[in-house]
C-alpha cells in the first residue's frame, strides 16, 4: 500500500494571499526570513489579512537562508510563549521548512531535533496549532511537501526531516510574490524545480499518482524557466505552478541522489566560506546523476520517456541516446542560467560569487565523510541505483572535476 498526500486546500493566481483573511482562529504566528517580503510589502499585507480575521499576530523574523538548528529552537520558543493556533510561513523554502521544524518543537516540547530526523517518525500535529506555507520562490515547493531542510552547523550536515505530518494544512501559491526574485535566485530554484521532477520520475516510489505531475512539470519548467531567467514575467507565474507540481510529485514519490549529495555538501565547506548553494548542487549534480542512473534498466527507460515528452530527441532512439540527449540538455540549462558544471568551478573567477569556493585538497580529504552521509541520507533509499561507498566516492568527484561517469 502507498499513500498519496497533499496540503488540504491549494490556492493559485495572484491574490491568493488574501486567502489569509479567511481563516479561523485566535492567535496567528507569521515567520519570515530576511526582508524581502517586508520590502515588497507581502508581511504587511499578510499581517493585515490575519488581523482581519479577527486574529492577534506576532512576528519571528530574520530566519536565514538554509536555517540553522538554533534558529528552530528559538522559532518553538516564541511560539510556546505565545501560543498560536496557527503558523504562518511566508517567504523561500527557509522561513518555511524552518516554521515546520518549530511546529513540531511546539506541540511536542520534548522532542529533540534528532527526534525530528527519524525518516516517518513525527508524532501526530495539529493537537495545537494549523499551518500555512505562503511560497515566494519557485523551486522548493516546500508550501506542498512533507519535507524539511535543517541544517547543523556544527557539523556542517544539511539534514532532511521527512514525515506527511508536515505536509501543510493549505498552501498559497502567488505568483506576485515570485515576481519579486532576484535572477540568481530565479535560476537556482528552477533548477532544485526539474530536478524534483525528474527525481520524482524515476523514484523507485514513484507511481500512477506521481508520475502526471512530474512530467508536466517538466514540459513547463522547460518551456518557461529561461524565459523567467531573462525577466519574462508571465514565464515567472507559469514556473511559480511548475515547481508546485514538482513538489507534489517527489513529496509524494521521494528522491534521489542528487539531493542526498547536496544535502551532504551544501554547508560542509562552510569554514572556506564555500556555500554551496541548493539549487546549483543539484543542478551541478543532476547531469552525473542521470549518467549513473541509466546503468540500470529501469531509470534509463523511465529517462527516454522523459525525453520524449520534452522532444529532444527523435521518438526511435535509443534509450542510450535519449539519456545523452538529456544529459545535454540539462548542461545547456545551466549554461543558459550561468551555474557552473562542477564544484571546482562554484565561486571561481568563472561564476563570480559571494560564496567563495571549495579547494581541491579540502574537499578530497572530507570526500570519505561526505560519501558517507550522503548515503545515509533520507533520499537515498529512493534511488533507482544503490551506490556504494566507493560509487559514491567516484560521483561526487566526478561532480567536483565534471568529468564522465563510467561506473
Amino acid at each position: 500500500m502507498a499513500r498519496f498526500t497533499l496540503p488540504r486546500d491549494i490556492y493559485h493566481g495572484k491574490g491568493a494571499l488574501e486567502t489569509l483573511k479567511t481563516l479561523k482562529g485566535k492567535r496567528a504566528i507569521i515567520c519570515v526570513g530576511g526582508g524581502s517580503m517586508k520590502r515588497f510589502g507581502f508581511l504587511d499585507k499578510a499581517q493585515a489579512y490575519l488581523e482581519e480575521a479577527g486574529m492577534e499576530v506576532t512576528l519571528f523574523e530574520g530566519i536565514e537562508p538554509d536555517p540553522s538548528v538554533e534558529t528552530v529552537m528559538k522559532g518553538a520558543e516564541r511560539m510556546l510563549e505565545f501560543q498560536p493556533d496557527w503558523i504562518v510561513a511566508i517567504g523561500g523554502g527557509s522561513p518555511i521548512d524552518a516554521a515546520k521544524a518549530m511546529w513540531i518543537k511546539y506541540e511536542y516540547p520534548e522532542c529533540t531535533f534528532e527526534d525530528m530526523c527519524k525518516v516517518f517518525g513525527i508524532p501526530e500535529l495539529r493537537k495545537k496549532a494549523k499551518f500555512v506555507a505562503v511560497s515566494s520562490t519557485s523551486g522548493t515547493a516546500t508550501e506542498v511537501t512533507a519535507f524539511s531542510i535543517i541544517t547543523d552547523y556544527a557539523k556542517g550536515i544539511k539534514y532532511p526531516i521527512a514525515d506527511f505530518e508536515i505536509t501543510p494544512d493549505i498552501a498559497i501559491v502567488d505568483p506576485e510574490l515570485a515576481e519579486t526574485m532576484p535572477k540568481k535566485l530565479v535560476a537556482h530554484t528552477g533548477m532544485d524545480a526539474i530536478t524534483h521532477a525528474v527525481e520524482a520520475y524515476v523514484s523507485t516510489a514513484n507511481c500512477d499518482y506521481t508520475d502526471p505531475l512530474a512530467i508536466h512539470a517538466i514540459e513547463m519548467i522547460m518551456k518557461d524557466l529561461v524565459p523567467s531567467y531573462n525577466g519574462d514575467m508571465d514565464a515567472r507565474d507559469r514556473m511559480h505552478n511548475a515547481q508546485c507540481l514538482a513538489g507534489m510529485a517527489f513529496s509524494n514519490a521521494l528522491l534521489g541522489i542528487v539531493h542526498s549529495m547536496a544535502h551532504k555538501t551544501g554547508a560542509v565547506f562552510q569554514d572556506y566560506g564555500a556555500h554551496i548553494i541548493h539549487g546549483a548542487a543539484n543542478a551541478m549534480y543532476l547531469p552525473k546523476v542521470v549518467a549513473f542512473n541509466a546503468k540500470d534498466e529501469t531509470a534509463k527507460k523511465r529517462y527516454g520517456v522523459i525525453v520524449d515528452y520534452m522532444g529532444i530527441a527523435p521518438k526511435d532512439a535509443s534509450d542510450d541516446d535519449k539519456v545523452a540527449a538529456l544529459i545535454a540538455y540539462l548542461r545547456g540549462m545551466n549554461d543558459d542560467l550561468n551555474i557552473p558544471h562542477c564544484i571546482k568551478n562554484y565561486g571561481a573567477d568563472s561564476y563570480p560569487t559571494e560564496q567563495g569556493f571549495v579547494p581541491e585538497e579540502v574537499f578530497l580529504e572530507r570526500l570519505p565523510e561526505i560519501a558517507k552521509n550522503a548515503l545515509l541520507d533520507a533520499c537515498t533509499g529512493s534511488n533507482p541505483r544503490q551506490p556504494s561507498q566507493e560509487e559514491m566516492e567516484k560521483l561526487l568527484k566526478c561532480c567536483y572535476y565534471d568529468t564522465e561517469v563510467d561506473f
